[in-house]
């Protein structure tokens, strides 16, 4: 019996002994990077260059930002960043050449020509790496008839080294894709998306003529996203008219009357006097501030369960859905032109900058989370939360004075931090789990009691404007994204 308890013992010993060495000491266990071989130009996945990659390219063409980004990524034969000639004569030489590299090489040394060496065509790359889409930097035909005017007066860029170079390609990328996603949905506009889109499309053009390229790159980006995104169709009339509030939330903010509050001239009634017609002229709303009760009756049972039901959207989350959208807040050229839009303290006070980087971030949950509206806005409640520590490293005479330092991956100004951000995603939220009409008594509620806590003081007020107008950005853009439009949502 001893004998057979010595045994046992020493094989326990060798096992545990064993998966030591095997974890720790075999590299294949001790370094944690998974990898993947992939073979540029090979677009339909045969590990082969053939005619059917030129089809699947030719497709591509036609419409190349209904292409999966993992597919346009391929089409980067040399690497460079953009979709441009050298590479359709990359994969055609391929092709013609039977899908021998070595055979391709061969004849463009003999004609003089410059071609990648066999081994330039693969890239061994990290599963967990974002591949960045391609720029678009081919030429344009349909240029000449597009609804963007001045359009066939810029040229395809033949290089992103600089930053001026970068923004320009970055602007003819963003051209060509709000072309494509125009001629798509033109004729299913609505007459109120007509008008909206009308009044971008003006701005776009001023902005043009201006030379003001870096924000003309946003302002396309936001004609991309509502070409690409939104759709009033189906919707009910409630939300749509959630913007026109907006905008006049805006006007209050900058009007003589407001300017008279911020100088002692008056009473704070006033203010909220005119915002209160605001919503019976725009939502046939009726509202008295002074009067208006708490944001919550702790009364009630449905709030407490649908409180549970957000947990469990937000529980939903998995780590490996954080881990891509921070990949995408971190490496995405186009949310990182948005969330770089930043301004000095109390230079924001439309919150301008913060509604286009959420729309990104709610476009790119929507696809970790397949589309499912609850689950993208429980993993953008969940990372809004994440704290950096690797911020706070950052000595902050190093950094401008416009970054919010609480989030660096999030929109905020300096004076927001991720605040708006917050703002923004859970009223959205709100209008999931309730409706647009109880989200937007909720915000007045709970803004309007803020208000009061602090006296109605200037900042107190100004608060409130800037918050409801992040709450209205949120619950538009939540209720009316529709996740059928989106197309080139693989990665």
């Amino acid at each position: 019996m001893k004998t057979l308890k010595r045994l046992l013992l020493a094989i326990c010993l060798f096992g545990v002994l064993g998966y030591v060495y095997w974890k720790f000491a075999i590299p294949t266990h001790r370094v944690g990077i998974r990898s993947e071989l992939v073979m540029l130009g090979d677009l339909d996945g045969d590990n082969r260059w053939t005619a059917a990659d030129l089809a699947k390219l030719d497709a591509v063409l036609k419409n190349p930002f209904a292409a999966p980004d993992s597919i346009v990524w391929r089409c980067d034969m040399n690497q460079n960043g953009m979709i441009d000639e050298e590479d359709l004569r990359i994969l055609r030489a391929l092709v013609a050449s039977s899908g021998d590299p070595y055979a391709a090489e061969q004849k463009a040394r003999l004609m003089g020509v410059i071609f990648p060496r066999p081994r330039e065509l693969y890239r061994y790359v990290s599963v967990a790496e974002f591949r960045s889409r391609p720029l678009w930097a081919l030429p344009y035909p349909p240029a000449s008839d597009s609804v963007l005017d001045w359009f066939a007066s810029i040229t395809p860029p033949v290089s992103s080294d600089s930053y001026t170079e970068a923004l320009s390609a970055a602007v003819y990328n963003e051209a060509v894709r709000f072309d494509q996603a125009w001629r798509k949905r033109r004729s299913q506009l609505q007459p109120v998306e007509q008008e909206y889109a009308a009044r971008k499309l003006a701005r776009v053009k001023t902005l043009f003529q201006s030379g003001a390229q870096y924000e003309l790159l946003l302002a396309l980006m936001e004609l991309v996203e509502d070409a690409e995104t939104l759709t009033v169709s189906g919707q009910a009339e409630f939300p749509l008219k959630l913007l026109t509030f907006r905008d006049h939330l805006r006007e209050v903010l900058g009007s003589p009357v407001y300017a008279e509050f911020k100088a002692g001239k008056q009473d704070w009634r006033t203010v909220l006097k005119i915002v209160s017609s605001h919503l019976k002229t725009d939502l046939g709303l009726t509202y008295d501030f002074e009067t208006l009760g708490p944001p919550r009756n702790l009364t009630d049972l449905a709030n407490y369960l649908q409180r549970a039901e957000w947990q469990y959207y937000k529980s939903t989350s998995r780590e490996e859905d954080f881990r891509l959208l921070i990949a995408y807040a971190q490496h995405d050229p186009r949310y990182l032109r948005a969330v770089s839009r930043t301004s000095k303290k109390l230079l924001d006070p439309n919150v301008e900058n913060h509604n286009l980087p959420m729309v990104l971030l709610l476009r790119e949950a929507l696809r970790i989370k397949d589309g499912d509206k609850k689950k993208a806005v429980g993993l953008l409640d969940e990372a809004i939360r994440i704290p950096y520590a690797w911020i706070k490293s950052i000595p902050k005479e190093a950094l401008s004075s416009s970054l919010a330092l609480d989030n660096f991956l999030l929109p905020g100004n300096k004076e927001d931090g991720a605040d708006k951000s917050r703002h923004w995603n859970v009223f959205g939220g709100v209008c999931l789990y309730k409706s647009p009409q109880e989200a937007l008594d909720l915000a007045l509620k709970r803004e309007m009691q803020d208000l009061r806590n602090d006296k109605y003081s200037e900042a107190a007020m100004r608060e409130f404007f800037r918050d409801m107008i992040a709450d209205l950005n949120g619950m538009y853009h939540v209720m009316t994204v529709n996740p059928g439009l989106l197309e080139a949502e693989q990665k």
